[in-house]
């Protein structure tokens, strides 16, 4: 099959090529997917387990990419909830060969089925935005109506999602981002929008969740916003600067069949917008790392085609 290969971890981006690989075949409990679409996040490169299995052994070459659309071809001994023929999404395993392949192996319990009429494209790109905007908002925050939430990043792939999830709970939100991104965060349902380049963070007043993407020196201001018994969530690292009376929570997004359905659920009913910036083929996946300019929503890889 062909595949993305990761050969050399010193070498980042540049070590990447397009390459041809064994297909995998289906461990105890999993399915192996014909990939339609595939997303990959640009810093996971940088990931440790890119480059080493779940007992720390280097496993490279690797193949990249964490997110899959596609039909399950193949079952796994004691497989179950999942057939062979059918559309499926999910996140792939960290520590195994991913998506940005002609077919890849996954433990079916990281995937759920994909109704007919939500695009592979479109799926590719909901899984780790889609999870981790809900993990940090209701599993980590626990946000309710009434509150007064700050999104970081509100106009890219989990910000955007997250904005929409806060709004939609009856949430205040407040987005941040490039001045470029105001209209679309306000747009997808933020009520105020502060532009990190030209407006003062300290701006925002105190809320009772801020919920970040960036990291840096915006994390570590936006300790001070929150009020007290409020909660700092981030995906970027352990914060270092913490709430004066509240919670600071660092999380990475763990996969969870329930919720994806749920997410597909609400991109069918229209209630959920998920921005698909780019589509590009897997030949010019390697190009997609290290974009020439800036998309507006996510870069997604098209494999094949249904």
């Amino acid at each position: 099959m062909r595949a993305i290969v990761a050969k050399d971890r010193q070498a980042g981006v540049s070590g990447l090529t397009l390459s041809e690989l064994p297909p995998p075949h289906a461990a105890e409990n999993d399915v192996v997917v014909r990939v339609h679409a595939a997303g990959f996040t640009r810093g996971e490169l940088d990931w440790p387990g890119t480059w080493s299995d779940r007992a720390g052994r280097d496993r490279t070459p690797s193949v990249p990419g964490h997110e899959v659309s596609g039909v399950v071809t193949e079952l796994g001994y004691g497989t179950t909830g999942l057939t062979i023929g059918q559309r499926v999404f999910g996140l792939t395993d960290w520590t195994r060969n991913g998506s940005l392949a002609e077919y890849v192996a996954v433990e079916a319990r990281n995937l759920a089925p994909l109704p007919a009429d939500i695009d592979h494209t479109v799926a590719a790109a909901l899984p780790i935005s889609g999870l981790t905007a809900w993990q940090g908002l209701f599993d980590h925050a626990r946000i309710a109506a009434g509150q007064t939430v700050l999104i970081h990043g509100a106009a890219g792939g989990v910000g955007s999602i997250a904005v929409q999830l806060a709004h939609q709970v009856g949430a205040r939100v407040i987005g941040t981002g490039r001045a470029a991104d105001r209209d679309t965060a306000l747009a997808l349902g933020a009520h105020a929008f502060l532009d990190l380049e030209a407006d003062r963070l300290e701006d925002a007043g105190e809320v009772d969740v801020v919920f970040d993407v960036i990291g840096g020196d915006v994390l570590d201001r936006s300790a001070a916003l929150v009020r007290a018994g409020g909660t700092l969530v981030t995906i970027t690292r352990p914060p270092t600067v913490r709430p004066a009376d509240g919670r600071a929570v660092f999380f990475v997004v763990e996969p969870d069949r329930v919720r994806l359905a749920d997410l597909a659920r609400r991109v069918r009913e229209g209630r959920l917008q998920v921005r698909v910036g780019a589509v590009r083929p897997l030949d010019e996946a390697v190009a997609a790392f290290t974009p020439e300019r800036r998309v507006a929503g996510r870069t997604i890889i098209r494999v094949a085609e249904d």
